[in-house]
Parts: C-alpha cells; sequence; structure tokens
C-alpha cells in the first residue's frame, strides 16, 4: 500500500475544502467595523446653545453660547448596577392568584411590592436583548450601546477588550470612581478600567455559588462606603442554575429567594442620591439555555429604583411596553451626566424625564425634548420632526447595515468549494492512476499554488501596502485545482489497483443502479435550502434513511436476486452456463439482510426518542434522556434511567468484544488484545460510577461530600487516561493475529500412499479480520470516550447508532453477496453509492439522535466540564472537549465507516455536496428572514462537522496505514526471501477482501 501519497493526497483536498469554507464565511459573517471616535463633553449640544460643529435650538433659545454640561450637577451621583445573569422576565413577574407556582415562579415579591407600593420611586420592564444572547455580546450591548452581530457569538469565551467608544469609558473620564465585582468577563472587556475589581471566574457552570457569595463577602460593605460612584455587581448564579438544572427545578427557587433578599437589602442601604439598576442581560429557555433569538432568551427584566422620585407617578399609557437594551446606554449617560458614547443607537428611557423643565442645570434640570435633543445631536446634525420616531428609525436602519456581506469572498469560497467537489468525484473515479502515480500528482498542483500566492502577496505589498491573506489564498488554491484538473488520467484509472486499499466505483456499473440513491441525494441537498425542512431535519433525514434502506431489498428483488432461481428440470448442455447458486445460501443471505433491514428500521424509530427540540417546533417536548440525572427530582425514574443506562454501556461493551472473539481476534497477546480485555471494560467501570456520583444530590451525604468532590475529578480523569493508554496500545501493536506452527507428519497418511510434505505450516487466527479489528477497537474507544461527554441517557442512543453501523454493513454485504451468489457481481470492486449516502444520512441522523441541534442555545456547554468541575485555566480544553460532544456523530461514523478504505473520496464527495448545499443557501437567501436564526447556524454546524470528521478520516486512514505496515513486517517475519513476492499477493488479496471484514461487524 502506498501510504504516504494517499495519506498527502487526502490531506490535499482537505486543505482545499477549509480554504474554501474560509473564503465564503469570511465573506458572509457580518463582521462589524468599530468606529474609534469618542464623545466628549464638548459634543453634547443643548438646547439653546451652540457646540462643535454648530446647531439649531428648540424652543426658540437660539444663540451660539456653549454651556458646560459634564461640569453641572446630574440628577443622580451614583448609580449602582446589579447585574443578575439570565434573569427572565418571567422570574420578575409575579402573581398572587397563582396557588401552586412553579420553582422559578413568584420568588422575587419585592419587585412588585416596590412597584405596588411606591410606583413613584420605581418601574418594572420587559428588558428585550439583540441576539446572539450570550453574556459578552449582552455587556457590548449595553455598555455601548450598539448592535453586535453574528459573529461575535464566537467570541463569547475569549473576550477582548472593548476598543469603541462605551458608558464605562464615559464615566472614568468624568472622574466617576467605578468598582466592579463578579463574571470576570468584564474584567477581560475593559481592563484597567475600574479603581477597584473583584473578578470571579465565570465558565464554571456547575458552580451555583463561588461567584454570588464572592460579591456578597464585598458588596454591603462597599456600599456603606464613600469610595465609589458606580458599583457594578454581575451574579451568575441564576444563569449557572440554568445550565446545570434549568429552570423548573427547587434549585432555581432558592437561587431566586436569595436574589430577592439580595435586593432588599441593598434598597434598604441606598441613598437617595443614588440610582439602582436591577437587570437581566438575556434570559433562557426551558432548558435553561440562551445564545439564539426566540422571545424567552431575548426578553429579560429590567427594575429602576430610586429613594427619592424617580417618576412623575404612577405607570401611564405612554410608556413603553418593552425597553430595548441599547436605550440603557443613553438613559443612564444623561441621568450621570456623562456624554453618550459616540457608537450609541439608542434612545433615552423618556418616562425617567419630566415632561417640563423646571429646575437649572445643564442635566438636572433636563426635560424630555432636551434629553432627546441631547440624544439626536449625538446620533445625526440633522433634526426631523419627530425626535423619537428619527432614534428608533437610526437604530432599525443600523441593524439592517450596521455591517455588509463581501460577494467578492463569497463567490470564490462557491467556485473552490464546486472545484473542490469535482476534483474529488474525478479522483474518486481514477484510483488506478492514484496507485500508479499518486507520488507526483501533487507536485504540480501545490507548486502552482505556492508560486501564486507569492506573486499575489508580492501583488498586495505593491498596490496596497498590506498582504490579506485571504487573498492569497483564494488565487493560489484556484490555481491548483486548474493544475490539478489538468493532470492526464489513463482509461487503466478505472481499474482497481492491487496495492491500493482504495477501491472505487466501477465505472460499467449500470446508471439505473445509481438513480435511486442520487435521487435521495439530490432530496437531502435541496432540502437544506427550505427552512421548514432545516427545522424539521432529524426526522427528515430518518425518513429518507428508511426509504434508502427499503430500496436496497426492492432493487435486488427487481433484480432477481433476492430469491433462489427456480428449479429448471431440463439442465443446460454442461459448460455452456455456470452452476445455479445454492438455494440455502441464497435464502441465508436474503435472511441476514432482511434481518438488517428491520434491525435498522427499529434503531432508526427508536432513536427518535433522543431528539431535541428547536424553539420553532413549538408543542415539541424535549427527550427526558437529554437531562442529567442530577435534575431528576423522582428517585424511582432516576433509578430506571441509571438502570438503563448500565445495560446499554454494558451491551456495547460485551457486543464489541463478542465480535472479537467470534473471529478469533482475542486469541493473540498483542497490545490491541489487551486493550479489548483490559481497557473497554475498565472504562466502561469508570463511566458507570462517574454517572452514579454526579448523580448524587448535593445535600446527601454530607459527609462524604469531600470524597464525592474527588471522585467527580478522578472517576472521568482515570477514563481519559485509560482511553489514552488504549489508543497508544492499539497504534504500537495493532495487529490481532494469533499463529501456531504446525508439521504435516502429525497428520493422518494421505491416502493412495502419496508423501506427505514434511514442511512446517502455520496456522493463522484472525487474519481474515486483520483490518476491520483494530478499528472496531477505535470505534469502541471512541464511543467510550465520547459518552462520557454526553448526559448518563445518552447510552441507549450510543447503543442504537452501534447497532444501526453492523445494521448498515451487513446490508450492504448481503447485497453484494446475493449479487455475487446469482452471477451479478463484476470480479472487481464496486462501491455503489447506496450504501454511501446511507452511511452519511445515518451521521446526520445519529447527530440529532444524541441530542443535538444546529442552534448555539442547543449545545451541551456540560461537556467542558466532565473531569474538570473546578474550571479550566484556558479555553482551548474546553472548546475542544464541547466540539467532542457535539460532533460525537461525526467522529464515529467518519472513524471507522468502510470508506476508510473502500469510499473515502466517493463520501468526501458526498459530505462536501452537503457543506456546498448549506453555502448556496446561505448565500442565495442571506436577505431571507430566517437567515440567522435557521440557515446561518446550519452551514456553521455543517462546516465545522466536515472539518472534524474529515480530521478523525484522516485517522482512520493513518490507523489502516499502520496496520498495513504491522502486516508487511508479519509477513516479512514469517515467510523466506524467495516467497516473499507471494506475501505481497496476498495483502493484496486480503485487501480485496477488507469490506467483507467490515460486514463482519
Amino acid at each position: 500500500m502506498k501510504r504516504l501519497p494517499v495519506l498527502c493526497l487526502l490531506l490535499w483536498l482537505c486543505a482545499l475544502f477549509y480554504v474554501g469554507i474560509y473564503l465564503f464565511v469570511s465573506g458572509f459573517l457580518l463582521v462589524r467595523l468599530e468606529v474609534n471616535r469618542t464623545s466628549a463633553c464638548d459634543d453634547v449640544l443643548q438646547p439653546g446653545g451652540g457646540g462643535v460643529g454648530g446647531g439649531d435650538g428648540v424652543g426658540g433659545g437660539g444663540g451660539s453660547r456653549r454651556r458646560d454640561f459634564c461640569g453641572a450637577k446630574p440628577r443622580f451621583r451614583r448609580t449602582l448596577l446589579l447585574i443578575i445573569d439570565a434573569l427572565k422576565m418571567d422570574f420578575a413577574r409575579f402573581d398572587p392568584s397563582n396557588k401552586t407556582p412553579r420553582p422559578y415562579e413568584n420568588k422575587l415579591p419585592v419587585l412588585e411590592e416596590m412597584t405596588s407600593l411606591r410606583p413613584a420611586h420605581s418601574r418594572l420592564y420587559p428588558f428585550r436583548a439583540d441576539p446572539p444572547t450570550t453574556t459578552m455580546q449582552r455587556i457590548k450591548g449595553f455598555t455601548t450601546g450598539s448592535l453586535p452581530t453574528f459573529i461575535d457569538v464566537g467570541n463569547n469565551f475569549a473576550s477582548s477588550a472593548i476598543l469603541e467608544d462605551n458608558i464605562i469609558h464615559q464615566f472614568g473620564k468624568i472622574g466617576k470612581r467605578l468598582v466592579f465585582m463578579g463574571d470576570d468577563t468584564w474584567e477581560n472587556l475593559f481592563p484597567k478600567k475600574f479603581q477597584r475589581s473583584l473578578p470571579f471566574p465565570s465558565f464554571n457552570v456547575k458552580d451555583l455559588h463561588t461567584v454570588d457569595n464572592g460579591i456578597l463577602q464585598h458588596l454591603y460593605s462597599t456600599m456603606v462606603g464613600e469610595d465609589w460612584d458606580v458599583l457594578v455587581a454581575h451574579f451568575l448564579g441564576v444563569d449557572h442554575c440554568g445550565h446545570r438544572f434549568g429552570p423548573d427545578h427547587p434549585a432555581m427557587g432558592h437561587k431566586l429567594t436569595q436574589m430577592d433578599g439580595v435586593i432588599r437589602s441593598v434598597m434598604e442601604r441606598l441613598h437617595n442620591d443614588t440610582l439602582l439598576v436591577v437587570m437581566g442581560d438575556h434570559g433562557m429557555t426551558d432548558t435553561g439555555d440562551h445564545g439564539g433569538e426566540s422571545q424567552k432568551e431575548t426578553d429579560a427584566a429590567l427594575f429602576l429604583y430610586s429613594p427619592t422620585p424617580l417618576f412623575p407617578g404612577p405607570p401611564s399609557q405612554s410608556e413603553p411596553e418593552v425597553v430595548p437594551q441599547t436605550d440603557l446606554v443613553p438613559t443612564l449617560s444623561l441621568l450621570l451626566g456623562a456624554p453618550i458614547p459616540y457608537s450609541n443607537v439608542g434612545q433615552v428611557l423618556l418616562p425617567l424625564f419630566p415632561a417640563d423643565s423646571q429646575t437649572e442645570g445643564a442635566a438636572a434640570g433636563l426635560s424630555q425634548l432636551e434629553a432627546l435633543w441631547v440624544n439626536v445631536k449625538q446620533v445625526d446634525g440633522d433634526i426631523p420632526r419627530s425626535v423619537q420616531a428619527y432614534l428608533s428609525s437610526v437604530r432599525e436602519t443600523c441593524r439592517a447595515t450596521w455591517a455588509r456581506f463581501n460577494p467578492l469572498k463569497m463567490a470564490a469560497g462557491l467556485v473552490i468549494l464546486a472545484l473542490a467537489c469535482l476534483l474529488c468525484f474525478l479522483v474518486s473515479q481514477a484510483s488506478g492512476a492514484l496507485a500508479a502515480g499518486a507520488r507526483g500528482m501533487l507536485t504540480v498542483p501545490v507548486a502552482t499554488a505556492a508560486a501564486v500566492a507569492a506573486c499575489a502577496a508580492a501583488g498586495q505589498v505593491l498596490v496596497r501596502g498590506r498582504v490579506e491573506l485571504a487573498w492569497c489564498l483564494a488565487p493560489a488554491v484556484f490555481a491548483s485545482e486548474l493544475a490539478m484538473l489538468q493532470e492526464p488520467v489513463s482509461p487503466s484509472a478505472f481499474k482497481i489497483h492491487p496495492v491500493l486499499s482504495i477501491p472505487q466505483v466501477a465505472p460499467r456499473q449500470s446508471g439505473s443502479a445509481h438513480l435511486v440513491p442520487l435521487l435521495v441525494a439530490a432530496l437531502r441537498c435541496a432540502s437544506l435550502l427550505s427552512d421548514s425542512y432545516v427545522i424539521a431535519e432529524g426526522r427528515v433525514v430518518t425518513f429518507l434513511l428508511l426509504s434508502l434502506g427499503l430500496y436496497v431489498p426492492v432493487r435486488l428483488h427487481w433484480d432477481g436476486h433476492l430469491l433462489p432461481p427456480p428449479h429448471e428440470p431440463q439442465k443446460p448442455p454442461a459448460g455452456l452456463l455456470p452452476p445455479p447458486p445454492p438455494a440455502a445460501a441464497v435464502r441465508r443471505e436474503a435472511g441476514v439482510l432482511l434481518g438488517c433491514l428491520g434491525l435498522l428500521v427499529g434503531a432508526a424509530y427508536l432513536s427518535l426518542s433522543f431528539h431535541a427540540c428547536r424553539e420553532e417546533q413549538g408543542a415539541c417536548q424535549p427527550s427526558p434522556f437529554l437531562s442529567p440525572l442530577s435534575r431528576m427530582q423522582d428517585s424511582r425514574l432516576k433509578n430506571v434511567h441509571y438502570g438503563l443506562s448500565l445495560a446499554a454501556l454494558g451491551l456495547w461493551t460485551h457486543l464489541l468484544r463478542r465480535w472479537l472473539r467470534h473471529y478469533g481476534n482475542l486469541n493473540a497477546s498483542g497490545g490491541a488484545v489487551w486493550v479489548a480485555c483490559r481497557v473497554l471494560p475498565l472504562v466502561a467501570v469508570c463511566l458507570g460510577l462517574h454517572w452514579a456520583v454526579s448523580a448524587t444530590p448535593e445535600d446527601s451525604f454530607r459527609n462524604l461530600a469531600e470524597l464525592i468532590g474527588q471522585a467527580q475529578v478522578l472517576l472521568p480523569r482515570a477514563a481519559f487516561a485509560l482511553l489514552g493508554l488504549g489508543a497508544a496500545l492499539l497504534w504500537a501493536d495493532p495487529l490481532t493475529i494469533y499463529q501456531r506452527m504446525r508439521r504435516s507428519l502429525e497428520d493422518s497418511e494421505q491416502p493412495g500412499g502419496r508423501e506427505v510434505d514434511t514442511r512446517p505450516a502455520v496456522e493463522a487466527y484472525g487474519l481474515g479480520t486483520v483490518y476491520s479489528a483494530p478499528l472496531l477497537l477505535l470505534c469502541g474507544l471512541l464511543g467510550l470516550g465520547l459518552l462520557l461527554l454526553h448526559p448518563e441517557g445518552m447510552a441507549v442512543s450510543f447503543l442504537l447508532l452501534l447497532l444501526e453501523m453492523g445494521a448498515l454493513l451487513h446490508i450492504h454485504a448481503a447485497a453484494t453477496g446475493l449479487a455475487g451468489l446469482q452471477g451479478a457481481h463484476s470480479g472487481d470492486f464496486s462501491v455503489p453509492w447506496t450504501p454511501v449516502v446511507l452511511w452519511s444520512l445515518a451521521s446526520s441522523q445519529f447527530f440529532h439522535a444524541t441530542g443535538h441541534l444546529p442552534t448555539f442555545p442547543s449545545i451541551q456547554w456540560a461537556a467542558a466540564f466532565v473531569g474538570f468541575p473546578g474550571g479550566h485555566a484556558g479555553t482551548l480544553l474546553p472548546a475542544a472537549l464541547v466540539t467532542l460532544n457535539t460532533f460525537s456523530s461525526h467522529i464515529l461514523f467518519a472513524g471507522i465507516r468502510p470508506s476508510v478504505l473502500l469510499s473515502t473520496f466517493m463520501y468526501n464527495v458526498w459530505s462536501l455536496l452537503q457543506v456546498l448545499s448549506c453555502v448556496c443557501a446561505a448565500a442565495v437567501l442571506r436577505r431571507h428572514l430566517m437567515v440567522w436564526k435557521v440557515f446561518t447556524p446550519k452551514l456553521m454546524f455543517e462546516a465545522s462537522g466536515f472539518l472534524v470528521s474529515s480530521a478523525f478520516l484522516l485517522v482512520g486512514v493513518a490507523l489502516v496505514a499502520r496496520v498495513d505496515l504491522a502486516v508487511g513486517r508479519w509477513f516479512r517475519r514469517l515467510l523466506p526471501d524467495p516467497t516473499r513476492r507471494l506475501s505481497r499477493l496476498a495483502r493484496s488479496n486480503s485487501t480485496r477482501q477488507v469490506y467483507s471484514e467490515f460486514a463482519a461487524i
């Protein structure tokens, strides 16, 4: 096997895909340019006065005198910003008629009491955020008054300092003393901006109390002091409780009750010149997640209170029903006497300002019209007739045009992806040419790419004075693809080569055999252009999978291969026709096929029980298996779920060992056998114990709390260490061959008096599954490792995944066997499109059947803390764990799929077609209403899934190459020099039987 050339070709094709995806995404995902200008006191143009740039007065003041806005006494000297992360509006409402409240209902009565008893001092508003509803983007939104973009969601866990004008910067410029305590995201966004800062780590969503208790240790003592003007306290307990348990859990009630007490204590300590702002940065879904744009995620609560009258009276009809988060910035700025940040697009909250100005001073007596004047002059120099409507129109205009697409990059990415797909298809049809000259095929394309990239970089330096990576990669990759298309391919390329272990589709197969699978593939790609089908993707893919699976026996029956041929009483002359196949063999293969088809239908149907729900699906109820055992309150139900999980885990390990034992792979004594006999059971034991420890409530076994905490760390890490050890042993010694020497003298004498061959003979066990056994072990290791990152209930789904994989392999093997028995096999390997499309559909199906969705709120962030309940020092490891959890289905189907040896390039064609369909959907529908809610997340998940699966595909190919190298060494040790040529022939023949090895799974 020419291992290195094939691996290099795969790497080169993957690089083409990566560059195409990068170019399109860099042109499609909106990136807002931050404005470096900042507002200053001189820029505040007040009625009756001019400023920089002049301006007309309002109210007939006229004149050009300047008034000192920042030097005047503001309405409030101090403000306390109390941020309760994920304080959704449902948490803040109080319904006295609700006699049986849910755990999160009626737990903040202080808000209702204040708004009812002291309406002139307080208000409660729905506080609507702009998506994405992640904490870092929300902090940027309500401190700058600007709108985030879609790409900002990726920076939520790698926060960088805010460079554009913001309210924290403006408060510091006018001499306000700022104090912060709570979520350490603020420290990353505003470094060295606070006079005193007490940050606490925020990423550990399982920790409900560290941040909140740390704030409470310092909050009240700080409030009674006189060394602060702006105090920011960001509590995280409610948000973390939602992530860990969901809102409908007693722990959420306890946390909200704690926040109710905090608000009461804070109000008791407020001075008359202090404004209290209690707010949530975003809401949460019914499962406790956030990040999207559903109303449950965007609607938070805003509570305003002051010991002195804040409003002219009770709420009126003119007050806003909903307050956008961007409106907080100009409102706080004017109430505290600071210029409005330059990038703000919000408008002042008018009920906080009196209808007529009755006091002196630049800020203390601002009326509604004066406040709007300052707001408008900050946004634009022209004053239209309706000031408030003008500010609203400015914000809507910014929503539509804040950032723009880059059509040129998008087009370049589309072209490169399309050419890469065409190249991959052509390569899959030229396996013989690859075997004969794969080493030299990449020389010209790679050299061309390097030369064109150098020329593009030099041209950019000469013309623009700088180099942009995208415009170096685009022409280089395009030229490389054109150079590859010019490579001559001989007609013999379409024949299987004896040493190449990537046999491909034979061109002489009938076109009708590919019609139905290609039609299913076309339907799958077309469905990605419909938002309704993307929303219901889990069921759509399951339907297509079962439809194509049922097509296999129908096609065989149509061709007359499913049943044995009828008995012919008059036999043809001997030698003219091949003998008919044994009827028993045909019935046996047909029975295997139909049995595995039933297993496929059952596994696919049961997998629907593990789906999550999108916000658009209305009455859909998520699977109860998605909830960790720690969230369950019913102890009996918890025990049932735990028992099912243990049974599925045991069956997963037993089935893998049973297959290896059946084919003689456990008779050897190498590293791979040790992995199967020792590592897999030990990892399974660690998983079972870890689930039991994680399900233990915090308030039980108080005497063993420290031991339980240590077990939550040690058990997953022990499993990770065992998995790493198993992978190392599997790579070092992948062979599962057991051999013994036998001499013919031991046999009975041959009949007829013939001499007995006395030369020693070798009996080898497991040689027929020498390639598939290591891949099966890789499946076992990966499966247990990925299951560790999922909720316990997903063990049943992973077992269904294993059964479905085996059923698909058996279906194709039985179909191939039936065709061969009936004399329809061509003699060469041919991998039709049917198993390739089936395998890909199964991968997409189990992405949903493991509780995942192509939406950001559905990401299972708890995976980042498996084995690390105390959090992480950086973001690389948690990001890797979350990625492995999200794309576990892609990883398993890529790492051990039959295409590792037989249809690598064909599978890449199909995978890339799905990515290309998502790219086309995003490009064509970029002005669609659902582009950011449906099509863009789908593109991001599909592209990320392709990147992850291609990486693990290379791992699988590398493992097969390692096995092939070990097999070659085994033959060289076994055979003398004159027979090594026979060794190579035997290895070639063994390679030709690899697919039947996979069928044995």
